[in-house]
């Protein structure tokens, strides 16, 4: 990939990125609480996060082992921070589902496509377009670097919250038979009624700081294109069926005291 192409790629992704984020302002992604029929035929949800999520796993592998820089430390350290995230989405997340809920094919296919795009995104940059730029570009000082130390800080706080407030949803539900959608609380759902949503914002924008690059802020830009709206679309669904808990509470839908 040229290194022209490369930035025309990632301009494009962004502009991609701004258009989910008005369209998702307006339109639902009928998935998860907020599931319609009008997205079409449906598989099972473990099926559905599995596929939409392996590719992402194995792309990113492939390209590390593809690259001529698949031995520097700092490139393998981003490698094993990344797929930590993707590990647990792989091969843990689907199967602690409860329940027989389903997903619209045309998402997972949305979510696999934006998956390999970004792994392209990231391990292209961090296994060869970094080096391409500056042959020095991640020396083993880098992991005491500011960047890196606040990023993984921040990354791990994330992964932290996003992990909790997935086991708090997953126990809302009382059997498998259980269709009720409840308000959680504890933790950080007793600030924002999309908890995991933070999390994982907090995760990429850590991880956009500890590679402290262009393709890792790209990443951050699509997250908050496509959480943001579906936290929005989930506080509104919750004021309807939980009114005065929302008021009581002072919950907001994403961040914490602000939105």
């Amino acid at each position: 990939m040229l290194v022209s192409a490369f930035y025309i790629y990632l301009w494009v992704m962004i502009g991609i990125a701004v258009i989910v984020f008005i369209a998702l302002n307006f339109v639902e992604a009928g998935y998860g609480m907020l599931i319609s029929p009008k997205w079409g035929p449906t598989i099972n949800n473990k099926l559905a996060w599995f596929l939409m999520e392996f590719p992402i796993f194995m792309a990113m592998i492939f390209l590390w082992a593809a690259s001529p820089h698949r031995s520097a430390i700092v490139p393998i350290i981003f490698l094993l921070i990344f797929q930590a995230h993707y590990l647990q989405r792989v091969f843990i997340f689907p199967f602690l589902i409860k329940g027989k809920s389903k997903m619209p094919i045309l998402i997972v296919l949305m979510g696999m496509s934006f998956n390999i795009l970004n792994s392209m995104m990231q391990g292209y940059w961090f296994f060869f377009e970094a080096y391409n730029v500056n042959p020095n570009a991640y020396p083993v000082e880098w992991l005491w670097s500011p960047q890196f130390i606040i990023g993984t800080i921040l990354f791990i706080a994330g992964y932290s919250i996003n992990l909790y407030s997935d086991h708090i949803i997953r126990n809302l539900r009382k059997s498998d038979h259980d269709t009720k959608h409840y308000l959680p609380e504890g933790g950080m759902f007793n600030y924002v009624t999309s908890a995991n949503y933070f999390g994982e914002l907090m995760e990429w924008l850590g991880f956009a700081i500890l590679t402290w690059s262009i393709s890792g802020l790209v990443f951050f830009i699509w997250t908050f294109a496509n959480l943001v709206p579906r936290a929005k679309s989930i506080y509104k669904r919750y004021q309807k069926e939980y009114p005065l808990q929302i008021q009581e509470r002072k919950l907001k839908r994403v961040f914490p005291f602000i939105y």
